[in-house]
């Protein structure tokens, strides 16, 4: 039986993946996260990776020898999460961030749920700049939407990282599509017809959802789409 959910719980955010490991000693978290990551190689391939240990202390050669475990496999360790002031010295000694000051992870799942029960395309990020998807269906993104870069979908376009290219939702006139993303900044935003305005940023970045309401374009906080 595999172990791995009871070990690893993995979210989405705007930098990258949050893991958090617990439940064992660090040298079967270790073990665990790693067979994992090779299991899902398509799914981690170029990650950014903070990782949550809690109060597992690690000094520097634990932490070193994961770190290049993950460089080895396109992998980018970032940060490191603990409760322990050792690991977070030690985290500190190899450079990476101890603190997340980026917006609270939301569960992709969770996101995805309220969409229209139609084909869904995933695409495995970053979609680099010449970059173009065209699909019937929902699309959605597992890295960053780059400058010059392109979406055309008949549903909903979810970007579970910076959107910061061309995205048109609701190609074939759904006006009920929506666009989210961690970090909604694209070069043109489209919903359904000829709208091809970008709706105008509130404060700071933040995960936000775009719709068609009232025949204009308005973002709002991305909390998830079950209530839509």
């Amino acid at each position: 039986m595999d172990k791995t959910p009871s070990f690893i719980q993995i979210k989405g955010i705007r930098d990258g993946l949050l893991v958090t490991l617990d439940g064992a000693a660090w040298p079967e978290l270790e073990t665990i996260f790693v067979k994992n990551v090779d299991e899902r190689s398509s799914f981690f391939q170029g990650a950014r990776v903070a990782l949550n240990v809690g109060a597992i202390e690690l000094r520097v050669a634990e932490l070193s020898a994961l770190r290049d475990q993950l460089s080895e496999r396109g992998i980018a360790l970032w940060a490191v999460l603990s409760e322990s002031s050792v690991t977070e010295t030690t985290a500190q000694n190899l450079g990476l961030a101890t603190r997340l000051t980026k917006p609270h992870p939301v569960d992709v799942r969770d996101a995805v749920e309220g969409l229209p029960e139609n084909s869904s395309k995933w695409i495995k990020g970053p979609l680099r700049s010449g970059g173009r998807v065209l699909f019937e269906g929902n699309v959605v993104v597992m890295g960053d939407v780059n400058p010059g870069a392109e979406i055309v979908a008949g549903g909903s376009v979810i970007v579970w990282g910076r959107l910061r290219g061309v995205v048109h939702a609701g190609a074939q006139g759904d006006e009920k599509a929506v666009v989210c993303a961690l970090e909604l900044a694209p070069t043109q935003l489209r919903i359904a017809g000829d709208i091809a305005v970008s709706p105008k940023k509130q404060g700071k970045n933040q995960p936000e959802v775009a719709s068609l309401k009232d025949g204009q374009l308005v973002a709002e906080p991305w909390q998830d789409l079950t209530g839509r």
